[in-house]
């Protein structure tokens, strides 16, 4: 018998039916993702295997969100630099820092949403301001956290530089065009938040 605070278990068979073992009945990928938005844990195992398939599984189900009309949450920018990293060396880095930068967002999420109840009677533009400049923030923090990371992976100058010469910082054109991307990234948020409304 499980205790109560292991995660429940989730068996995959062969003819991809999903059976909780905790409820004893058939559950859906609807039904999983229900239970990750209340917060229960769970792993998906391979019936026959006993192999723990809890990413592939967790992967389909945001597959399946993302083909629903309506339901992108992750835009095309993302999607094409989140692929660049596999099979990069950054690609050890990026999990922990897209972890990391969830459960910031996490944390946040219930001030954004105090925030966004706060703006109903303002004008559509007001609405906006607020969340959009804590969004930022939120965002500012998280490439502040990203090259902390970075920093640690490179703690000595690059090959060639002598000793005295400084490191060069970066140059405004590459500021500028981070900047450009995150601006753009906020806007299709923004234009989502207003088909919503």
């Amino acid at each position: 018998m499980a205790a109560k605070d292991d995660p429940i278990v989730i068996k995959k068979y062969a003819n991809r039916r999903l059976y909780n073992t905790g409820t004893s009945t058939y559950v859906t990928l609807e039904d999983l993702a229900e239970m990750v938005k209340k917060g229960e844990e769970f792993t998906v195992q391979d019936a026959k295997t006993g192999d723990d398939i809890t990413h592939p599984v967790l992967t389909q189900i945001i597959f399946e969100l993302e083909n629903k009309d309506g339901q992108n949450m992750l835009p095309i920018p993302f999607l094409r630099q989140l692929i660049s990293f596999y099979g990069d060396q950054m690609q050890m880095i990026v999990p922990s820092f897209l972890e990391q930068s969830m459960i910031a967002f996490s944390k946040e999420q219930e001030r954004f949403r105090e925030q966004l109840k706060g703006a109903f009677g303002k004008t559509p533009i007001d609405m906006m301001k607020t969340p959009m400049k804590a969004l930022e923030e939120q965002t500012r923090r998280n490439v502040e956290m990203f090259q902390n990371a970075m920093r640690m992976f490179t703690p000595f100058p690059p090959a060639g530089n002598n000793s005295s010469a400084s490191a060069e910082p970066p140059k405004k054109e590459e500021k500028s065009d981070d900047l450009q991307e995150l601006k753009a990234q906020i806007a299709a948020m923004q234009r989502k938040l207003d088909t919503m409304s």
